[in-house]
């Protein structure tokens, strides 16, 4: 594996300030590149894309090959899977309804832990996909591999599917907190080997995505978003040392601060509600951050995209950098829009 120093985006995570951003894109492999809807319409769906390992290694470095790597183009690669392949290795039913999303059986809301039957082999597809995606990629970019947060895992696993509120989830956190804490226990004890062999099969660092963090009060963030992840970055510090984690709570506002402080991740992500200038005041000095273009002014293009670059560049004049989306970008996204946004990146 290369040293940190040989690949841009890497060094940032470990703290290394660069003159240009190194950037890559949440979402980045998937349904906005043409080349991706072509091999979902010939292989079927997603969880069928997901399972087979030389197709998902083809959508991970599908991006690179249509905007290129270094300087000019993307500093990373990310692992193209889905955060719901925990449950689905705990014992959960997973499939995706066309047009609605992922569904999850038995919900929690049903069903206790207990009655699932766990089946980790279904991390080795995925395991598969990682090595044979680090055989194909150029010595100077960053492999990064990822999870769902326990929260967010958690909400799918009550309701058995997404929701505007999350209410399931969280009236379960605040009516029975020991069985929603055993749920964010099993979630803990399934995430950190899969993040183990994801990094013993060839990723540089990982990602923790809390999607939904910003849908709980600080309270309860503190209980449910914080203790859970820093028992992750510790478990994974002590297997693997050195391997960079990065932490996305989404909608997190000023709680950020505290799960800076207290996760122990090694970067943090920012989503677009956030102003860069402030996180910069307020984060612990010298900690990598990464984010945090609105995906919708992407969509726009033009003098309000270059405009949004600059201001976020500008926010971060000496803390280590890197450039991405303050969430995933969506299908409907131009490709020339992200080529504009490379090109301004390469300039600044």
């Amino acid at each position: 594996m290369n040293a940190a120093s040989d690949k841009p985006l890497l060094a940032v995570l470990k703290g290394e300030r660069q003159r240009l951003a190194p950037r890559w894109m949440m979402r980045q492999a998937g349904r906005y590149l043409p080349e991706y809807r072509a091999l979902r319409a010939d292989k079927g769906g997603f969880l069928e894309l997901v399972y087979d390992s030389a197709a998902a290694a083809e959508i991970t470095l599908q991006p690179l090959r249509r905007f290129g790597t270094g300087a000019d183009g993307l500093h990373a690669a990310i692992l193209f899977s889905d955060i719901l392949i925990v449950p689905y290795a705990m014992g959960q039913k997973l499939w995706f309804e066309a047009g609605e999303g992922p569904r999850l059986a038995p919900t929690l809301l049903e069903s206790t832990l207990d009655a699932l039957t766990p089946d980790y082999s279904r991390y080795e597809a995925i395991y598969e996909t990682v090595r044979l995606v680090r055989a194909q990629l150029a010595p100077e970019t960053t492999f990064l591999g990822f999870a769902g947060s326990p929260w967010t895992i958690a909400t799918y696993m009550v309701a058995g599917q997404g929701s505007k509120d999350h209410s399931a989830a969280r009236k379960m956190a605040y009516a029975e907190p020991e069985r929603f804490g055993a749920i964010i226990d099993a979630i803990v004890d399934a995430t950190v080997p899969y993040l183990i062999g994801q990094i013993d099969a060839g990723v540089d660092a990982v990602q923790l995505f809390d999607s939904w963090a910003g849908s709980l009060s600080p309270q309860q963030f503190a209980r449910w978003v914080i203790a859970p992840n820093r028992r992750i970055v510790e478990q994974l510090r002590a297997a693997r040392p050195g391997v960079p984690i990065i932490g996305f709570p989404k909608g997190a506002g000023a709680k950020l601060i505290d799960y800076a402080r207290e996760t122990g991740v090694d970067a943090v992500g920012l989503d677009e509600t956030l102003d860069p200038v402030w996180a910069n005041s307020v984060l612990p000095e010298g900690l990598p951050v990464q984010g945090n273009l609105d995906p919708l002014v992407l969509i726009a293009g033009g003098e309000a995209l270059d405009e949004a670059i600059d201001a976020i560049l500008a926010a971060f004049p000496t803390r280590p950098h890197i450039f991405n989306l303050g969430h995933g970008i969506t299908p409907e996204t131009p490709t020339a829009h992200v080529e504009q946004m490379l090109k301004r990146l390469s300039e600044a």
